[in-house]
């Protein structure tokens, strides 16, 4: 790459002795950088995806030579316009490359402030103009580079929530498509009309919509807060665990996603993250601390995201969260998953005698929630079992199913005495609800959303909407007194009620269950949310108290008469 630019220096810049010596050696060292961008950044798809250390200092050095190839093309744009021919596409990839950097350091780290930095470099692109003249040149991969851009802002603009700009987004990348199509005949046409009915899907997906005064949409974040989770009272027992690593796995059909995160999966990722803050004054880029700074406390807890993964990749990076878990911490297993049911009775009632959820068998599944096995002698191999997951309870394990065979996994033992919740969703909806949306996941990561769509609402004033968040937060710290003052609970709930996060997807988890079980459509068993251990239910899900402010909350909103009332004869 350097003997060619310094042939086209040659050729556009007349002799070479004409040329001065600086300015050659300013095109030899960028074509140095550039070469060597490329070279580390192609080797970070050979990376192992799971671990947490391997990867650290390829990723610094990495981000070193971006960060020196970036300032260097600031200082010499001059130069290496007239005598390399620097494009602006050609900046563009290059920020479009360290945009990219950050965005895979988030997803490796769960620090959501490198979303910051990936949408700063993204915008610069766009507000800059970098790909505007793509479309002049006859290049149809140059135009899939700026497709493929579109895309990747467009989940970064989504997991920060930045919905108008996502609109604009599609908007653009819509236009754009049609011009590719129209000018170059291509076969990956229908590929890009998917991505953006995939993303017009993703962005209509919530079921509630808060409206300002003028009607426009009210933007809500469903990340912790500082004022999120409901404080523990001075003099609380909760154990001391820490939600140190999390699988978030979604293999679920016909799922509303985008990229590789279905809607599950992006809301229950929100609800373990903290707020995002702005990296700049804290730092330049990541993984380049001095040795003599300590590493800032990890806000979040690590993540792995794994979209419709195998068995054994499920059970990969299963094991290397569980080999790296720190002492006294916690592993959450989140599963969103079509359920695989048995076949035929089982005269034993073991761990792999109720089937479990769907993972991926790298051919076509066939269409329908229920994959039923072919010969009844043997167990489903495409699915995870709750005996699959018997290992990894050594250590404190928090496990959330959403699946249709979610109550599978209530046949859990606890074989090693550690800590041990599974929180699982209801196995079957009222038919008016069917289809929807994942409830239970709605209620985990914006439980007043998911209030106000079981109740039959599909919008709200913002005023409204804030007063009800107010007297929900006053719900969750009653619930989390309720579970801290219970005589009977099991103690793994009140191991882990230490931690933040998942104090909140305990307390949560019952006013979910509280309010299926008050709400007038939902009258099966199935239709409740269940969990091992066993709650006791007069002092939590079945609570008058609680009751009585489930009421309170329906009568603000005018849906009472959606919930029972027979049961507060006390009151």
């Amino acid at each position: 790459r350097t003997e060619f630019a310094l042939k086209e220096i040659m050729s556009s810049g007349g002799a070479e002795d004409d040329i001065p010596q600086a300015e050659r050696k300013t095109v030899t060292d960028f074509c140095y950088l550039l070469d060597k961008s490329k070279q580390l950044f192609n080797g970070l798809r050979d990376l192992p995806q799971y671990g947490q250390k391997q990867w650290q200092s390829y990723f610094g050095r990495t981000f070193d030579v971006y960060t020196k190839l970036w300032k260097f093309q600031q200082q010499h744009r001059q130069v290496l316009d007239n005598r390399y021919g620097l494009k602006r596409w050609q900046i563009g990839e290059i920020a479009s490359k360290i945009g990219q950097l950050y965005y895979h350091y988030y997803l490796r780290t769960s620090e959501t402030s490198y979303l910051n930095e990936a949408f700063s470099f993204y915008s610069a692109i766009r507000q800059r103009s970098y790909y505007s003249q793509v479309n002049k040149e006859d290049r149809p991969e140059l135009v899939v580079k700026k497709l493929r851009y579109y895309a990747r802002f467009i989940v970064v603009c989504l997991l920060l929530n930045k919905m108008d700009v996502v609109k604009d987004l599609v908007k653009e990348l819509s236009d754009e498509i049609e011009d590719y199509t129209h000018r170059f005949n291509t076969e990956d046409q229908v590929e890009w009309n998917l991505v953006l009915q995939e993303v017009a899907a993703f962005i209509e997906a919530d079921p509630v919509m808060v409206l300002n005064d003028d009607n426009t949409i009210v933007i809500t974040s469903n990340r912790l807060s500082e004022t999120g989770a409901p404080l523990l009272e001075q003099g609380m027992i909760v154990g001391q665990l820490a939600l140190a690593d999390a699988l978030i796995i979604g293999n679920c059909n016909n799922q509303v996603k985008f990229s590789e995160l279905t809607i599950d999966m992006f809301r229950m990722l929100q609800a373990l993250e903290r707020e995002p803050m702005n990296l700049a004054s804290q730092m330049n880029k990541p993984g380049m601390q001095e040795s003599t700074e300590k590493p800032a406390r990890r806000e979040n807890p690590h993540k792995y995201l794994l979209y419709k993964p195998t068995f054994s990749q499920l059970y990969t990076f299963l094991a290397a969260s569980f080999k790296e878990l720190p002492a006294n911490s916690v592993l959450l297993i989140y599963l969103s998953a079509t359920g695989v049911f048995p076949s035929g009775r089982s005269d034993s009632e073991g761990p792999y005698d109720f089937g479990g959820v769907l993972t991926n068998s790298n051919r076509d599944i066939i269409n329908g929630d229920a994959i039923h096995k072919r010969n009844q002698s043997y167990k489903e191999m495409h699915c995870l079992h709750p005996g699959d997951l018997y290992p990894f309870t050594r250590k404190p394990l928090f496990i959330i199913v959403d699946s249709s065979n979610s109550v599978a996994y209530k046949n859990f033992t606890n074989l090693f005495g550690q800590p041990l919740v599974c929180l699982l969703s209801p196995t079957a909806y009222p038919k008016a609800l069917q289809g929807m949306c994942s409830i239970i996941t709605l209620f985990l990561n914006n439980p007043l959303m998911a209030f106000l769509f079981v109740s039959g609402l599909s919008s709200m004033r913002r005023g409204l909407w804030e007063k009800c968040q107010d007297y929900l937060r006053k719900i969750n710290r009653d619930i989390a007194q309720l579970l801290t003052h219970s005589r009977s609970i099991d103690q793994s709930f009140l191991q882990f009620f230490g931690d933040e996060f998942l104090r909140l997807l305990l307390t949560r988890f019952i006013f979910c269950s509280a309010t299926m079980r008050m709400h007038k459509i939902f009258r099966e068993t199935r239709n409740y949310p269940e969990s091992y251990p066993q709650l006791p239910r007069d002092e939590t899900v079945e609570n008058p108290h609680l009751q009585k402010h489930i009421l309170e909350l329906a009568s603000i909103l005018d849906v009472r008469n959606v919930f029972l009332e027979n049961t507060l004869d006390d009151y």
